[in-house]
């Protein structure tokens, strides 16, 4: 029976890792903990531990850098309005919390101010910090 609550265990951690994206921290000790839940199954407590510790070490260990370093992904690998993050662009009408248009390689884009207030005058450069929608918030 004690299966069973190495398996809750293993849900529980998994369902964390669904609220906390980015970290990769709970996703791998969740697998440990399914692992857990054979070992229990299979052999007993004691196994069941030794197992959880083996797997919860080798999965962070190897599959947490994995998968951080998908989560930054160089500016070359990315595709649609993330590849836009970064990118240089040049204000063609003045830039404030109301109004603005830039352009982005050979686009022209809405923009806002990145920084609540500021007003960024047209023909400055400036850079795209995010996408919302069609949107493009810059900073100077």
């Amino acid at each position: 029976m004690s299966w069973l609550v190495w398996l809750l265990v293993a849900v529980g951690l998994a369902i964390g890792e669904i609220f906390t994206p980015g970290l990769f921290f709970l996703g791998p000790v969740a697998l440990a903990a399914g692992a857990g839940a054979i070992a229990a199954a299979l052999g007993g407590g004691l196994a069941a531990i030794i197992t959880f510790l083996i797997c919860s070490v080798l999965s962070l260990g190897f599959l947490r850098p994995i998968a951080r370093s998908h989560l930054h992904a160089p500016a070359i690998s990315r595709t649609g309005t993330a590849a836009l993050v970064g990118a240089k662009a040049t204000v063609l009408r003045r830039v404030d919390a109301d109004d603005g248009l830039v352009r982005i390689g050979g686009e022209e884009w809405t923009a806002r101010p990145f920084l609540d207030g500021a007003v960024i005058e047209s023909g400055t450069a400036v850079d795209v910090i995010e996408i919302k929608g069609a949107t493009a918030l810059v900073m100077e």
